[in-house]
Order: C-alpha cells, then sequence, then structure tokens
C-alpha cells in the first residue's frame, strides 16, 4: 500500500483543493518544531459526516486554547469537509482536519507572526483495531501519564499531547497488545492512546471523569445512548485496584468507534452483552 503522501487524490488547503502530492508545507514551519498544531478526526457514513459541526467547533476551541485562533467559521469548516469528499468521490471515509502554525517571520518559541493554516484530508480506513470488535482489544499499562491541566490545555486536541500516545502505543504493540491504558497525573485510570474507555460492573457503567483527558464526542454520544437505555453511568475517578472488579470494557472514539476491550495487563474481561448492544446501536446511530 503507497505511503499517505504517495497517493492519488485532493487535499483542501488554506481554501482551495490542492492534488495530494503536492500538499506540502516548508521545513521550517512552525508546528514541526514546536507542536503548535490541532486537529481533528471523524468519520462519513454513507455520505454523512457524523457530528461533523460538533467536530468543527471543537476544533476552533482547540486553536483557541493554544492561542492560536483559526481563520474559519464553523460553518465554512463544514463546507471545506463536503468539499473535500466529494472530490476523492468518498461516501464512506474518515475526515483528519489539522489547523497549525506555518512558515512565517518567526522560528522561535513565539510565534504570532506566522500564518495559521488549516488542511483537510479524507480516505478510507476501516475498523481501528482489526478484529478486536469481536474478540475484545488488549490493552498494555502505558509508563507513561495523561498530564495535569496545570501543565498543558488538556481540553485541547492538541498534537503535542498525543507524543507520549505515540510512544505507549510502539511499546503495547511490542508486547502483542494493540493499544495501552494511561493513568493520569495523581494515579486514576484515565483513557487509552486514542480512545475513552468505559466499564461495566454489576449492570451499570463507570467511566473516568474528563478533567484532564479529552471529552470525546464519541464518549459524549454513548453515555447519552446509555442513558437513553436507562442504565446509570458513573464518570468519576476509577482506581486502579477497581479493574479486577469489573466485568466488561470498551473503548470509545471517533476511530475507534465503540470497540470491546477483552484484557487490560493481567486483568480480563468478557466481550458481554450491554458491550455488543453499545456497539450494535452506535453503528446504527451513525448510520441512520
Amino acid at each position: 500500500m503507497a505511503g499517505y503522501d504517495d497517493r492519488d487524490g485532493f487535499i483542501w488547503m488554506d481554501g482551495k483543493l490542492v492534488e495530494w502530492r503536492q500538499a506540502n508545507v516548508h521545513i521550517l514551519t512552525h508546528a514541526l518544531h514546536y507542536a503548535s498544531s490541532v486537529f481533528e478526526g471523524e468519520r462519513c457514513y454513507n455520505g454523512k459526516i457524523f457530528k461533523g459541526h460538533e467536530h468543527s467547533l471543537r476544533l476552533l476551541e482547540s486553536g483557541r486554547l493554544l492561542d492560536m485562533p483559526i481563520p474559519y467559521t464553523a460553518d465554512e469548516i463544514d463546507a471545506a469537509k463536503e468539499t473535500v469528499l466529494k472530490a476523492n468521490g468518498l461516501t464512506d471515509a474518515y475526515i483528519r482536519a489539522v489547523a497549525f502554525r506555518g512558515a512565517g517571520e518567526e522560528m522561535g518559541v513565539a510565534s504570532l507572526g506566522n500564518p495559521v493554516r488549516l488542511a483537510i484530508a479524507c480516505w478510507s480506513w476501516g475498523a481501528y483495531y482489526g478484529d478486536a470488535k469481536m474478540k475484545g482489544a488488549k490493552l498494555d499499562i502505558a509508563k507513561w501519564k495523561r498530564p495535569s491541566p496545570e501543565t498543558i490545555p488538556t481540553a485541547a486536541k492538541a498534537a503535542g499531547l498525543y507524543m507520549i500516545c505515540t510512544m505507549s502505543k510502539h511499546a503495547a504493540m511490542a508486547k502483542g497488545c494493540s493499544d495501552a491504558l494511561f493513568y493520569d497525573f495523581r494515579g486514576y485510570v484515565a483513557e487509552a492512546t486514542g480512545a475513552n474507555i468505559f466499564f461495566v460492573k454489576d449492570g451499570e457503567v463507570h467511566t473516568p471523569n474528563p478533567d484532564c483527558i479529552l471529552n470525546g464526542i464519541t464518549r459524549q454520544t454513548v453515555i447519552g445512548m446509555l442513558k437513553d437505555m436507562q442504565i446509570k453511568v458513573h464518570e468519576r475517578h476509577i482506581k486502579p485496584e477497581e479493574l479486577a472488579s469489573f466485568e466488561q470494557c470498551w473503548l470509545t472514539g471517533t476511530a475507534a468507534e465503540v470497540t470491546p476491550v477483552g484484557q487490560i495487563g493481567d486483568y480480563i474481561f468478557e466481550v458481554g452483552e450491554l458491550t455488543r448492544r453499545v456497539a450494535t446501536e452506535y453503528e446504527k446511530l451513525v448510520r441512520a
């Protein structure tokens, strides 16, 4: 399969479509050196982007939190996403919007003289965890911790926050796992490298309080679904020693969708009825 830099198609950049292989940036782009970048991951099902406007709004908020105002409205970003889908002839796709400080007058940490740029790409992308939707993903426990919101704006979907995700996922894959679970800076259960996490005990659902992690759009969607099912949801701090008491577990995210978890470290979970029901109902919702 060709690399992501060597494909046919088009990418939307700064207001216009660019041929895929020509969608390039200069080596002195500020974001490449200082992680001045925010992004969104979205999925389009049957020609409709699921909660696309919410993603556009979150992109703008992420830019604001990083002192990086994005020069487009949410409606303009929505329209650009539709344009790039049409240009590539895709109705079922993953969409990546990324805003970043480009090359400009500054090459120090300060970058107010550098333009904020926006690019949007889309491509076909299947199940993020492969066959884990059937048997459950296997997770390692990361050695890194999710940081305090006093150190970085943890509510932003910022590229810099994903550095420890890459390292932790590489370490997990070396152990035969498909992902890793983070604890947060206080030692509570936090999230996976690119997905929020849920647990089931005695018919009720428990999920970490998103006070230092991204409150995912899929996470919020699934919580709403569970409440509609009259299932009690506890958003709270979860201690690592509680993992042994949970019966089921799943991950949520735009790429992950709803993916069952079969194992975290030495802890085993069943792919139970509630997990399967949530996954099925989510699949129906996004394709409605």
